[in-house]
């Protein structure tokens, strides 16, 4: 049977083209806003509520990250049992109410319920999700697969660069409580939006998940992960990478200060530096995602991101840590795309919640760990080793993922379901 697509065929068309792809990207836009005025807004507005306390900032990380770790178990297993557009919506109804009861309480002098905002957030963001690779497995033609998460990754990389300013410029010109109120509106906006994606399918498993508890449904995303070899390396690289960022994630500021002797400010340019770089990696995979494989993709990611980690903590040249904060920005879509092509492509249509809540969690885990202890290693190791170390940690993430390079999406995976998460050489 020919694999030629016609000019007609659903490979062929335009991803723009796809009402599907349209919506979620609209959507994705207003989601990006307020995730990005909350993340800022709420960090300049507890800095000046607690004169800059060093616990009261780290809290706004902890409620960011803990709840993907500890919800993604869940939220994958509940986004496999309902229906995706449905969840979808509600999920970013509840996010804007939660927001506009933290704009009511705030208003009357509970200035610590910032926190909550991003804690239901969070939490809701673990059912979402999964729904929306769901829908991605159901209406984007396999072969536009990479080429529409790389345009996602674009995206994200534009409010990477704009966003930290449009959070700061909201607090600075408007105060916290115009702040959360754009929030609450850019919630309410995606939501919207969203009632414009086809109607869900009526699910071919109803009767199964009658039968079924939630807790056998966990542990049936567990054995699948197990059960396919490509997954289970994913995991094992995920967990690795997790330990890795979660090392340097916080240092970044020490790179500044101590080996750049600049002062904590010009981190702003190395984040902008990240995120214009960021733009152009997504653009130019977006044009090879057809040519490479994604696993390959995801190893040629993490080795430069290795690479660069451990540059970056040797360096005393503000150019050359710049250019490997570039660098690094420019291969990272490299390993966003190719984590969530190989998620979609080894994963049935019913299994696809399940194993995005098994795999999130090793990497979310690690990284709030190493987070956590971070600080520690910096009072009794030098920053140049901790940089080496972490450089070095996920390099393995890459070699692990050579044995995989052979392997190839099933047929019967690329479509709807499967049966089996096996795959051929």
């Amino acid at each position: 049977m020919s694999t030629t697509a016609s000019p007609d065929s659903p490979a062929s068309q335009s991803l723009f083209s796809n009402r599907f792809f349209q919506t979620v990207l609209i959507s994705n836009i207003f989601l990006q806003i307020g995730i990005w005025v909350r993340n800022f807004a709420i960090l300049m507005f507890v800095t000046d509520q607690t004169n800059s306390d060093p616990l009261a900032i780290s809290l706004i990380s902890v409620v960011e990250f803990a709840p993907i770790f500890v919800f993604s178990f869940i939220g994958g297993a509940f986004a496999d049992r309902w229906k995706p557009k449905r969840t979808m919506i509600w999920c970013d109804f509840l996010s804007a109410a939660s927001v506009f009861a933290v704009l009511i309480t705030l208003m009357y002098g509970s200035w610590e319920m910032v926190y909550f905002a991003t804690f239901i957030s969070a939490i809701l963001s673990q059912f979402s999700q999964p729904s929306v690779m769901k829908l991605f497995k159901q209406h984007i033609h396999p072969e536009k697969m990479q080429q529409g998460m790389a345009m996602f990754q674009s995206l994200m990389a534009i409010f990477m660069v704009l966003g930290p300013s449009l959070g700061i410029f909201s607090y600075h010109h408007f105060g916290i409580y115009i702040s959360i109120g754009v929030m609450g509106v850019a919630f309410l906006l995606s939501a919207i939006v969203l009632f414009r994606l086809p109607a869900d399918k009526e699910p071919e498993t109803n009767e199964i998940a009658a039968k079924t508890n939630i807790r056998q449904e966990l542990a049936d995303g567990f054995r699948y992960v197990w059960r396919s070899p490509v997954l289970r390396v994913l995991g094992a690289t995920f967990a690795i990478a997790g330990f890795a960022v979660g090392t340097i994630q916080t240092l970044g500021l020490f790179v500044v200060t101590e080996r750049l002797g600049q002062t904590k400010e010009f981190l702003q340019f190395l984040l902008m530096v990240n995120g214009f770089a960021m733009l152009i990696g997504g653009i130019a995979v977006m044009a090879l995602a057809k040519k490479i494989p994604p696993q390959v993709l995801l190893a040629f990611g993490i080795t430069v991101s290795a690479i660069c980690i451990v540059g970056m903590g040797f360096s005393t040249s503000i150019p050359l840590t710049l250019a490997l904060q570039f660098l690094n920005g420019l291969t990272f879509p490299c390993i966003q795309i190719g984590i969530n092509t190989m998620i979609m492509q080894w994963t049935e249509q019913e299994y696809v919640g399940r194993v995005n809540g098994v795999l999130s969690p090793m990497f979310m885990g690690m990284m709030v760990i190493m987070m956590s202890l971070a600080g520690i290693f910096k009072k009794f190791f030098p920053l140049v080793g901790i940089y080496s170390v972490s450089g070095i940690i996920m390099l393995i993430g890459a070699i692990i993922l050579i044995p995989i390079f052979k392997y190839k999406p099933s047929p019967a995976l690329a479509t709807v379901s499967g049966g089996n998460p096996e795959t051929t050489s």
